[in-house]
Formats: C-alpha cells, sequence, structure tokens
C-alpha cells in the first residue's frame, strides 16, 4: 500500500519513480510469501517416483524471476527517461513539465 500510495500522492516523478519500485517489490515477497508450502521439499527426484504432494511447486520461483529481470528493466528504462526529463526541463515536478519546456536563450520569449 506504500508504493500505491506513494505513487498517487506525491507530484515528484522521482517519487513516483520509488513507490513504484517498492509496489513492485512488495507484489513480488507477496507471490513468493503465498508459494511457500511447509514440510515440502525441493523439487528434485533423485531415484524413482515420490508422491507429488510432498514437493514445493517451482513455477512462482521461476514467475518471480521474470518479474525480478522486468522490474529492473522497467527501473532502468524510467531512470533514462527521468534524467532525459530533467536535463530538458531542469525539474521532475509534474506541473513544470505539463506546462511546457522552458524557453531558450534570446528566442525573445524570455528574460534577456
Amino acid at each position: 500500500m506504500l508504493g500505491l500510495y506513494t505513487m498517487m500522492a506525491h507530484r515528484n516523478l522521482l517519487k513516483k519513480f520509488v513507490g513504484m519500485t517498492i509496489f513492485q517489490t512488495a507484489i513480488i515477497l507477496f507471490f513468493m510469501l503465498l508459494s511457500v508450502k511447509r514440510r515440502a521439499t525441493l523439487p528434485i527426484v533423485p531415484e524413482g517416483v515420490a508422491e507429488a504432494s510432498r514437493f514445493m511447486n517451482p513455477l512462482p520461483h521461476a514467475l518471480m524471476l521474470t518479474a525480478i529481470v522486468v522490474a529492473v528493466a522497467t527501473a532502468a528504462l524510467a531512470l533514462a527517461i527521468l534524467v532525459r526529463l530533467h536535463a530538458t526541463y531542469h525539474s521532475l515536478e509534474e506541473d513544470v513539465i505539463a506546462a511546457g519546456p522552458p524557453p531558450a536563450p534570446g528566442d525573445g520569449r524570455g528574460r534577456a
């Protein structure tokens, strides 16, 4: 809930990025917690076929590993976009970015 609140309540895009990261991490931890099975063993069968109900399901762990990779890629892209926005607008506030880029020096629209 903290990540979702941070994304919705703040106007600064860097704070929204931190909220998104917290939210993604919380979802991954939630699914990993749900996939734990008490008194279960790793799904490695040394010889013969054992009772299937004794083993943990490896699929949630594999899916969360994929989610971690997607989260890292999303974070890298978001940071790259934030760097470009800051270079263009000299701010990461939504209101400043929504107002448009600052006037170029010497174009007659700004102060001399």
